[in-house]
């Protein structure tokens, strides 16, 4: 069907009205001439000897208008196929009668299919391509398994499997080849009754309950086969191992993070018995070296910024200076205060059996920490991420810095040089220029935080130049000069030197993959170094080794560990009786700069990528009366939504507590609510979340029915007449 895409929107838009004009007149004609009565047991029966007749006088006529008719009734989804199914046998016997019905009625059913794929299958692709997605990726990678089941199963009906399918990305060759060989079986059954019409009392007669059940159950054995495949798949590779008479947990997980720590407590929940071993420190990144001190760090150089903001405020004469090693002090003592939540005493009490020490997969049965082995029914890979360092030379002769070691700092860096324009390396590039260093913030590619909508980047750049950070876009770091601390980089075929007293690499990060045995055991690695996964989490080799969190992505977020840990832990405990796909549909992030930028869904970008048709809605926070009220008057509220419709699609945030804001369209997206129901929602005055109704109310009057409103003009004007 690749040729539709050449023709042009007028013409396929008169073929489709031509096409949906010639299926109406059929369709009335074979009512008003009443051809249906044609199509019934009786009637077959009453004219069998004369059609048989006149078949003799004329075989390749009356087998091509058999043939014919046969097409066009399937291709139309009109009724009676079972009845010239029935003809087929009667007429032509069992061999030439199972080779007509079989080409024609495929041959009808691509044609169906087509017609369906060329009226609606874009409509509808572009109005739901969001929630289609996963749909489409299972029909590209397993269409013919499901096709070939829904073609032996007599109960589906087959002019709407036509429709359906024409809707989705399955390659109409495959769909011909498919339908012929899964109807071939009822084809056979029913041509065969044919044959012996004099004996048929009535149609159900044909498809016993025996038989009906039996096309079932042969429906389901593509089913059946790929899971029988997946089953022999695994036990090929666990079965180089030694299955243990008897395992000493349910559950081992490796790495105390987010999401090791979410797959231990729900294992101890249930009363599994778990095991956690963490090499390092409870609670992983977030607490000891990621969201925790940053966000920590950050609420420093903001409270300092509102010092420097005084006057702006009515308070006149208030000076503060920068201590940096209290701040470092503070940074810690918070990390002591939130550590309890993620200690060994805590998850002992719950059950957990915690283990401090470097884990090794030894088989899929077993792991060793501290020289011991333990036995376990299922592993869990919890390992997480570390800062990505690439090898730029002269890098590693400077005492660079990560998100790992900034931390260890005590002593503020007059001359501050970050590498990465991404979340990261924006936090903190914009902390450490308010606490007074000379920040250079530099990033290869044309603009900041590149996963965001263009206005994001330009608003974040202009509030970064006016806090004196250097913006050093479209540079491509050369090399590190470590004895005079001066980074060079190319822009524009020119080499730049900006010299440094602390240099932090924030360019990503990097999944812990290496060092703890699964390598040993052949684990498949993605192309972006991360191990692969399934759709519940498992392996794909081994189907008791699951993986979550930022060792998989593809989302490296605190919050979307956790989430996936759920399912990891669940399906690794339940399975096979009971499993879960894990579930990507709405996920929310929030860059913690100031101003915060937070989002779920698409934004106008990915939109424009994926070819999906959006409305954009957008509202100023310089006109919310609590952003005004509290000097924080900027940013905006961008929703997406397909056009005419308040469902939505996708939430860009820019402004003060963005990243609290955004609960609501989180919810919404997840529970299938729209914009609607968000402005008939009561919002407390003032609150920074009224942003969210204001937004739903610029959705509203764009959208008014213009031509009831100038009705209801017209009655109000006679109301006062």
């Amino acid at each position: 069907m690749k040729h539709l895409k050449l023709i042009s929107p007028k013409s396929k838009w008169i073929t489709s009205c031509v096409l949906l004009a010639l299926t109406f007149v059929l369709v009335i004609a074979y009512r008003w001439f009443g051809l249906d009565r044609y199509l019934s047991l009786e009637i077959l029966r009453s004219h069998q000897t004369s059609i048989q007749n006149y078949y003799f006088e004329s075989p390749v006529f009356v087998a091509t208008v058999f043939a014919l008719v046969y097409i066009i009734s399937t291709a139309l989804s009109l009724p009676g196929a079972t009845i010239l199914t029935l003809a087929g046998g009667a007429i032509f016997g069992l061999g030439l009668g199972i080779v007509l019905v079989s080409f024609s009625s495929t041959i009808g059913a691509t044609l169906a299919f087509l017609t369906s794929r060329f009226l609606l299958r874009d409509f509808v692709q572009g109005k739901f391509k969001d929630k289609l997605t996963s749909i489409n990726q299972g029909i590209e990678k397993e269409g013919a398994f499901y096709l070939f089941t829904l073609r032996l199963v007599p109960v589906f009906p087959f002019f709407l499997i036509n429709l359906v399918m024409g809707l989705t990305p399955i390659r109409p060759f495959i769909y011909f080849f498919i339908s012929q060989l899964g109807m071939l079986p009822g084809t056979i059954v029913y041509v065969n009754a044919g044959t012996q019409l004099a004996q048929i009392d009535s149609l159900r007669g044909i498809l016993s309950p025996d038989l009906v059940l039996s096309f079932a159950l042969i429906g389901v054995l593509p089913l059946f086969s790929k899971w029988t495949i997946s089953i022999v798949k695994s036990r090929k590779h666990l079965k180089k191992f030694k299955k243990p008479s008897r395992f000493d947990f349910n559950l081992v997980v490796i790495g105390a993070g987010s999401a090791g720590l979410v797959s231990a407590y729900i294992a101890a929940a249930v009363k599994a018995k778990v095991a956690l071993i963490e090499k390092h420190k409870m609670g992983g990144d977030c607490l000891n070296t990621g969201c925790v001190p940053s966000k920590t760090l950050i609420r420093s150089a903001k409270i300092f910024n509102y010092f420097k903001r005084a006057e702006e405020f009515g308070i006149d004469g208030l000076s503060a200076k920068v201590d940096f090693g209290k701040i470092m002090e503070r940074v810690h003592k918070v990390v002591k205060q939130i550590e309890p939540h993620d200690s060994v005493e805590r998850y002992s009490g719950l059950g957990v059996e915690c283990i401090q020490g470097e884990a090794k997969i030894r088989s899929p049965y077993e792991v060793e920490v501290n020289g011991k082995i333990l036995t376990t029914k299922s592993i869990i890979v919890a390992t997480g991420a570390s800062p990505l360092v690439p090898p730029i030379p002269g890098l590693t002769e400077t005492q660079y810095l990560t998100s790992d070691n900034v931390w260890n700092l005590r002593a503020l860096p007059k001359r501050f040089v970050v590498l990465g324009g991404g979340p990261i390396g924006c936090e903190l590039a914009q902390s450490f220029a308010r606490f007074g260093s000379q920040v250079s913030l530099v990033e290869m590619a044309p603009r900041i935080m590149t996963r965001e909508d263009e206005e994001v980047s330009t608003l974040l750049s202009e509030k970064f130049k006016e806090e004196g950070i250097a913006f050093l876009t479209g540079h491509k770091t050369l090399r590190v000069e470590a004895n005079e601390k001066i980074l060079i980089c190319e822009y524009q075929g020119k080499e730049v030197r900006i010299p440094f007293d602390e240099i932090l690499v924030a360019l990503g990060r990097k999944a812990n993959i290496k060092g703890f045995g699964l390598e040993n055991l052949n684990i498949e690695i993605s192309s972006h170094g991360t191990v692969v996964a399934d759709e519940f989490l498992r392996t794909t080799n081994y189907s008791n080794i699951y993986v979550c969190g930022d060792v998989t992505g593809p989302y490296q977020l605190t919050h979307t560990a956790s989430h996936q840990a759920w399912y990891a832990a669940v399906n690794a405990l339940f399975s096979p009786f009971k499993k879960y796909k894990v579930d990507y549909r709405v996920i929310p992030w929030c860059t913690f700069t100031d101003p915060e930028v937070a989002r779920v869904g698409l934004n106008e970008q990915e939109a424009k990528e994926k070819n999906i048709s959006y409305q954009v809605t957008l509202y100023g926070i310089d006109d919310l009366d609590r952003a005004i009220a509290e000097g924080e008057a900027h940013g905006f509220v961008k929703v997406l939504t397909p056009p005419g419709s308040d469902r939505i699609l996708g939430v860009t945030i820019v402004g003060d507590h963005a990243g609290d804001i955004i609960a609501e369209y989180v919810a919404a997206m997840t529970h299938g609510f729209g914009l609607n129901k968000i402005l008939s929602t009561i919002h407390i005055y003032p609150t920074l979340a009224e942003a969210n109704k204001y937004a739903a109310g610029v959705w509203k009057k764009a959208n008014a029915p213009q031509k009831a409103l100038n009705l209801l003009a017209k009655y109000h004007a006679w109301r006062r007449s």
